[in-house]
């Protein structure tokens, strides 16, 4: 009998497909609306709390130190406890932490709940992108999680609506701080009104939740459900027991064992390769984005005006992702992932020389629309590479080391402007950038091909 998980990767793209990804991607864009509000927020505080660039530095990177413990520690969690309960518990950590915020007096305190905020961010990413590839039509896979990814362009331009017209008011930063508490009730809806991966429920031997779960998915393709011997069929102890718990599946790793798995000589390559495309990525994008409101306001732009320019170049986020959407069912992974990286490293050359107005706008533009196009391509990359028992693990233990890259970046912005301002600091974007292009060579392009549900034999 053909088993659960074979059976979605052949289904066409349904509402309740639709619904699962939308249900996700309103999760995603959350994400992005809480890390993209904190740009606004450390140049608003900056003025109104006569902050130094080491204070700001640290505002930045303690929400990624949280964000590389979480994503270490979400995607073992997701692999031991499932997918849905661990995205609904990190939404309901960050949430509450961002609303705390609003209420805080001095930058101690700031620095604690942003931590505790990067630690539900670093776990709900690669858990979210996990469990979208894992429901998706084979066909279709990389395309849906480019989509998912797409939302946190919506976040980030939300994100930068209410910093225009928000944080510029008296105490505006602890009203968008507030907004930005909105994932705590969301959570609710992911843990109730989600189903949980059946590929996950498979490989943990709970054969007949799974069942239900595709059952109902066949029911909206329009295709009779396929029934299992074990549900028209009085069970004999002569009979086998149909559809087993996976024997690779009950010897898959745990905690640190599962870590070390993935440098299995089977695994080692593709590992190494995408942490290092990982690292490179998140060093240039949060060094960039993360700061170029701020980069513009020392440029001589006042608070308004700089904010301004950050949401029409953060507009430019959503055709990238179309255009990576597009291309990774067409070209494949690894080409649609190396063009965007290479014109994030060309973008970035040219907003580091922009001197007037229309080069900053466009050139901007241009690093949005590769970089995020990129971003989109990587996150669909990542969980094609392993199995499901360890699926969530390597896409999260990638995402961490990513992360130790965005703890880094902000702190190291302040000192390149100071040494050679704003056209060294992007002639550094642009070289990180290439390195993860080339990083992305020994890569696996899964274009097409089913999620891997065994372990490699080694």
């Amino acid at each position: 009998m053909t088993s659960p998980s074979a059976r979605l990767d052949t289904l066409p793209f349904t509402r309740k497909h639709l619904r699962l990804l939308t249900g996700s991607g309103i999760g995603w864009a959350l994400d992005a609306m809480d890390v993209g509000l904190i740009s606004f927020i450390i140049a608003a505080l900056s003025v109104q709390w006569q902050l130094t660039t080491t204070e700001t530095g640290w505002i930045a990177s303690v929400g990624f130190i949280g964000m590389a413990i979480g994503a270490s520690v979400g995607g073992l969690l997701a692999d031991r406890l499932g997918r849905r309960s661990v995205f609904a518990l990190t939404l309901l950590i960050y949430g509450i932490a961002t609303g705390a915020s609003a209420l805080v007096g001095g930058v101690a305190a700031l620095l604690v709940l942003r931590f505790l905020v990067g630690l539900g961010l670093g776990s709900e990413l690669p858990v979210a992108s996990t469990y979208v590839s894992e429901f998706a039509p084979v066909r279709i896979r990389g395309r849906l999680v480019v989509i998912l990814e797409a939302f946190w362009a919506v976040g980030w331009t939300a994100s930068a609506v209410i910093g225009y017209f928000v944080v510029p008011l008296e105490d505006g930063w602890r009203w968008a701080f507030a907004i930005g508490a909105i994932p705590a009730a969301y959570a609710l809806v992911v843990r109730w009104a989600l189903p949980e991966s059946p590929r996950f429920l498979e490989s943990r031997g709970r054969v007949a939740e799974a069942e239900r779960i595709v059952r109902d998915f066949e029911t909206a393709a329009g295709r009779a459900p396929v029934e299992s011997p074990a549900a028209s069929e009085p069970m004999s102890a002569a009979q086998p027991q149909p559809m087993a718990r996976p024997e690779p599946a009950a010897r898959a790793p745990r905690g640190l064992a599962a870590v070390a798995a993935l440098w299995a000589p089977a695994l080692r390559a593709r590992t190494g390769a995408l942490w290092l495309v990982w690292f490179c990525v998140n060093f240039s994008y949060y060094g960039a984005f993360i700061w170029i409101p701020s980069i513009l306001f020392a440029q001589g732009f006042d608070l308004v005006r700089s904010f301004g320019f950050t949401l029409i170049i953060t507009l430019a986020q959503l055709p990238g992702y179309a255009a990576a959407a597009w291309l990774i069912e067409v070209w494949g992974r690894r080409a649609t992932l190396a063009t965007f990286l290479v014109g994030s490293a060309v973008a970035a050359l040219l907003f580091g020389g922009s001197t007037e107005v229309w080069q900053i706008i466009a050139s901007g533009m241009a690093l949005s629309f590769f970089n995020l196009g990129a971003w989109g391509a990587l996150y669909a990359v990542s969980p094609e590479l392993y199995p499901t028992s360890m699926r969530a693990t390597g896409a999260g233990w990638a995402a961490a080391v990513g992360r130790l890259a965005s703890i880094v970046a902000p702190l190291f912005v302040p000192w390149a402007l100071g040494i050679g301002g704003a056209g060294l600091l992007f002639v550094v974007f642009s070289i990180f950038f290439a390195i993860a292009a080339i990083g992305v060579i020994p890569l696996a392009d899964r274009k097409g091909v089913p999620l891997d549900e065994r372990l490699p034999t080694v």
